[in-house]
């Protein structure tokens, strides 16, 4: 139980540091609220999970190849400008809670997060290099009942840290003005932009420098 708590706890610590599925997570709670900003986190567990079972057959070394990785880099670009220059456009509708945004689909949250997980190459990073490393330590001493479980810890982790950002960011909506959502709403569609600018700068590196 103690090892599952500690997959637990790395599952959330991975989540911890501000990238660009807390941004998006940010801007959906403020924005739409808790559900719409935790369906982020919901499609990016998904995409992470798709990814963990890459490195468990062994498929993700593929992504290795320079040319995939710009394509990465460049389609993460393309996602995150994209989501940062809409959450600007719609600033302007950004409104207090009781108002109008109960006609955003769900599915459309779930969809942002997948794509910018799917496509974020520090996310293959961590995979590979992190969860590699775990899964190579834990298959020399358990069996495999044991590492799906510990694997489900820390997908368990991501999934609460999730789950809280989404509640402070609706939390926190409730007691702010009009003005002061749509100013979270602009500041975190640049912080968006400025992670895209990020992926599309390395997308040229790979592509032209490397």
């Amino acid at each position: 139980m103690d090892i599952f708590i500690g997959y637990i706890f790395l599952g959330i610590s991975l989540s911890a540091p501000i990238g660009p599925i807390n941004a998006a997570q940010l801007d959906k709670g403020v924005r739409s609220g808790f559900w719409h900003a935790w369906f982020v986190g919901l499609g990016a567990i998904c995409a992470d999970i798709l990814y963990m079972l890459l490195v468990y057959f062994g498929v993700i070394q593929l992504l290795e190849s320079p040319y995939i990785k710009a394509f990465l880099w460049l389609f993460g670009f393309l996602v995150l400008v994209y989501t940062g220059i809409e959450s600007i456009k719609d600033a302007g509708r950004v409104s207090v809670p009781g108002s109008a945004r109960a006609d955003a689909r769900l599915s459309k949250s779930l969809l942002s997060g997948f794509l910018m997980s799917l496509f974020n190459p520090l996310s293959i990073l961590f995979w590979l290099g992190i969860y590699g490393s775990v899964l190579a330590k834990a298959a020399a001493e358990f069996p495999m009942q044991q590492l799906l479980l510990y694997s489900g810890g820390i997908v368990l982790g991501i999934l609460f840290w999730d789950i809280s950002m989404a509640g402070a960011a609706s939390f926190f909506r409730k007691f702010l003005t009009s003005r002061v959502l749509k100013s979270l709403s602009v500041i975190s569609g640049l912080a968006l932009i400025g992670f895209g600018l990020y992926f599309g700068k390395e997308a040229a590196r790979l592509l032209f420098f490397h």
